[in-house]
């Protein structure tokens, strides 16, 4: 439920319904594993296809995975453990116009990731 949510998934009818049914759109759940010590909680590892991302946008990205499927009702909780972007997308990302030392130096943060200027 989480993958269909979070890439071409409704619970409405709507004039794109001929897209959601495309294979080639649907985010993918290939393995789910418990959580240790944990009876009702999992690991839910979901796969999605690039063509759902615009190339670049951090924004369009993060929406997609994340935006919607953090109110989807069916579940109690949810976190996001890990997320892994292949090489050739990243590359399509520009990063800060003056560079990432001069947005660190701003900040005043160091050694860790900047996502939404934090």
């Amino acid at each position: 439920a989480v993958a269909a949510e979070s890439s071409t998934g409704t619970w409405t009818t709507v004039w794109t319904d001929g897209l959601t049914s495309l294979d080639r759109y649907k985010g993918r759940c290939y393995d789910i594993e418990p959580v240790p010590g944990e009876e009702t909680q999992f690991i839910a590892y979901v796969a999605y296809p690039l063509d759902l991302f615009e190339e670049g946008s951090v924004t369009n990205l993060f929406t997609s995975i994340v935006g919607n499927v953090f109110g989807f009702k069916a579940l109690r909780a949810l976190r996001l453990e890990d997320l892994r972007i292949p090489p050739a997308y990243s590359k399509t990302f520009q990063g800060p116009p003056h560079g990432i030392q001069v947005e660190r130096d701003k900040l005043n943060k160091y050694g860790r990731p900047l996502l939404g200027c934090t």
